[in-house]
């Protein structure tokens, strides 16, 4: 028995269906743990995230950790429950200070140590990344003024 041309037209799309549906699975597959765009101290302990993988970590600057030596810098990123070490090696910020949100870019050396190769801080007093906020509202670190929004004459001058 023949197939119409209709059958066939259906067969051709659905196999191509088939097949584009297959390529998304492996591909959201392939990125799940980077789809993310940071993770927190707690995330990274929790998880267990294997030394040596490249990672960005977000959360706060604790105060009394930052070390300045020339280029290099130490201080801890915490999000109130855990704190990672992390160390860098450049000119950091202008915006970089204790208590401040940060996202880091780098590599996991142990599950408390991070080198990072690039570290973004937040770029006016008036916001926060939704991340960086999130993980810390999960915490019960949040301050009510991170998300406002400026009143006239507040702000910057």
């Amino acid at each position: 028995m023949a197939m119409t041309r209709k059958q066939r037209r259906l067969i051709l799309i659905g196999s191509g269906l088939s097949v584009l549906a297959l390529a998304a699975l492996l591909v959201l597959t392939a990125l799940k743990d980077s789809i993310v765009f940071f993770n927190s101290p707690t995330d990274i302990v929790e998880k267990q995230v294997k030394p040596g993988s490249r990672i960005r970590i977000g959360g706060l600057v604790q105060p009394g950790s930052v070390v300045r030596n020339n280029l290099d810098a130490r201080f801890d990123v915490t999000d109130g429950k855990t704190a990672i070490q992390v160390s860098y090696r450049g000119i950091l910020p202008d915006l970089f200070r204790e208590g401040q949100g940060i996202v880091a870019e780098g590599v996991l050396t142990d599950s408390r140590g991070f080198v990072a190769d690039t570290v973004l801080a937040k770029h006016d007093e008036n916001y926060m990344p939704k991340e960086v906020a999130d993980a810390l509202k999960k915490q019960g670190h949040w301050k009510d003024d991170y998300g406002r929004k400026p009143r006239d004459g507040e702000g910057p001058k």
